[in-house]
């Protein structure tokens, strides 16, 4: 459940979900040529229209450049992409437009140091987005307007408490012998029905989906029904009706276990959910689209994170050794392959000015939009010596895999739980496992927004 999973074109300008504050007055949607002039002239503009995007006022560099395209095609097996190394290494902080609504071209930055900035100061709004049309890889909205994908404090605040108490170190140790206990479950499975076998269908798509069931508390005749959901929601293949059908079937589900949590209460998250909306502190949006943001996420990203270690380790043989030989290396080497694997394709959510900012030598004018990659964050060498080397004895300076500032992931410490319980497994259980063919044999997911492979057959 790697931060911001998700990715979506937001709508076009609509009300405020109920109890979200309005973003207030803000300019017309951005486009290349930046704020209409109807707007107060920004910082370094002149009295008779608004600067160029990117156009510094004295004393700052001046940014003006053609945006880049970046089509976000599908890369071979975990290939980093090659623009964002390109715009880390030249141009880091850029102007980009991506397959939808090519015209309303955007910022990126790549950068550690500028990724931070954008994505903890509040000068940079998600819930402006709401109701701006900007470039993006996706032609259907992913999240509920009413989801912590939107949101800024206070409000953004109010809605992390929601669920707060779940996402604690206590509660996660609470899942871990569930998670064991599934895992356990699983590879007996597999290896009843013999080699080779898929860990894709048998650990890393139901395991993640069992730990999510197990947290919001959905019991086990129901999960069958929502296996398939989140693949068809974080897609760019399927189109948007797929993807709207499943949210609607998503949120119907969520809707009626809140309902049975609300007359008979349990502990789980459902059951904090249904006590917060009892109790006003939330809608009953935000409570469903809470509950659809952990189910969606937690099932599909850590199914394709917890995959891609396992495939990075198959492949190179002298990490796998090491940790068989030094097994407490473990969490160390979980955070480095957290740090190092290329988890999503293009980039997350954006975020608007609402000011005038300068970010790394670069004017960012109110109303336009700016995208942060923790991908390249990652890769910064300015921060990790050797960033592209995957080395388990990396320790220091921490990586952006779970984002920064208040959209940290919740469930950072439920996806290193998963994916230590999946790995320690898997390297006690089967001392000879390996791939059952070539590494380029490994077909990997076409057009979906977090990377992984689509099959995993291994033996053993």
């Amino acid at each position: 459940m790697t931060s911001e999973p998700l990715t979506s074109q937001p709508p076009a300008s609509e009300p405020p979900p109920s109890g979200r504050p309005s973003p207030g007055p803000s300019p017309s949607a951005p486009s290349p040529s930046g704020p209409t002039a109807a707007a107060p002239p920004p910082s370094g503009a002149s009295a008779t229209g608004p600067a160029a995007p990117g156009t510094a006022p004295a004393g700052c560099p001046a940014a003006a450049r053609p945006a880049r395209v970046w089509a976000v095609e599908d890369l071979p097996a975990l290939d980093f992409d090659p623009l964002l190394a390109e715009l880390l290494a030249k141009e880091p902080v850029s102007r980009i437009s991506l397959p939808f609504a090519a015209e309303n071209e955007a910022w990126l930055v790549t950068r550690y140091a500028d990724v931070r900035a954008v994505t903890s100061d509040p000068r940079f709004s998600r819930t402006a987005l709401l109701d701006r049309q900007v470039t993006t890889m996706t032609g259907h909205m992913v999240a509920s307007k009413a989801a912590l994908n939107y949101a800024d404090p206070p409000y953004h605040t109010r809605l992390r408490k929601a669920v707060t108490k779940t996402f604690t170190g206590r509660g996660v140790q609470r899942l871990r012998p569930l998670a064991q206990a599934a895992c356990d479950r699983l590879l007996d499975a597999m290896e009843a029905a013999g080699r080779p076998a898929d860990l894709m269908a048998h650990l890393h798509g139901p395991l993640p989906m069992a730990v999510v069931c197990d947290l919001l508390g959905i019991p086990e005749e129901d999960r069958a029904e929502l296996a398939s959901w989140p693949d068809l929601i974080l897609s760019s293949g399927p189109g948007p009706e797929s993807s709207r059908a499943a949210k609607a079937q998503i949120h119907g589900y969520v809707t009626r276990l809140l309902d049975r949590r609300t007359a008979e209460p349990r502990e789980d998250l459902a059951g904090e959910l249904a006590e917060a909306l009892a109790e006003g502190r939330i809608g009953t949006d935000e409570a469903v689209s809470l509950a659809m943001a952990v189910l969606i996420s937690g099932a599909h990203a850590v199914r394709n994170n917890s995959a891609n270690m396992v495939y990075v380790l198959l492949t190179r043989p002298e990490l796998l050794a090491r940790l068989r030989a030094e097994p407490e290396l473990l969490p160390q080497a979980v955070d480095e392959l957290l740090r190092w694997i290329p988890h999503r394709n293009g980039v997350g959510l954006p975020r608007i000015a609402t000011e005038d900012v300068e970010v790394g030598g670069v004017v960012i004018r109110a109303g336009e939009a700016v995208y942060a990659s923790y991908l390249t964050a990652n890769r910064d060498p300015e921060v990790f010596a050797d960033p592209d080397a995957l080395d388990f004895d990396r320790t220091g300076t921490g990586h952006l895999s779970f984002g920064h500032g208040p959209h940290h992931c919740m469930g950072a410490m439920l996806t290193r739980m998963e994916s230590e319980v999946m790995l320690s497994t898997l390297l006690a259980r089967y001392p000879e496992l390996r791939l059952a063919g070539p590494p380029e044999s490994v077909p990997f997911q076409s057009k979906g927004l977090i990377r992984g492979p689509r099959e995993l057959y291994v033996t053993w």
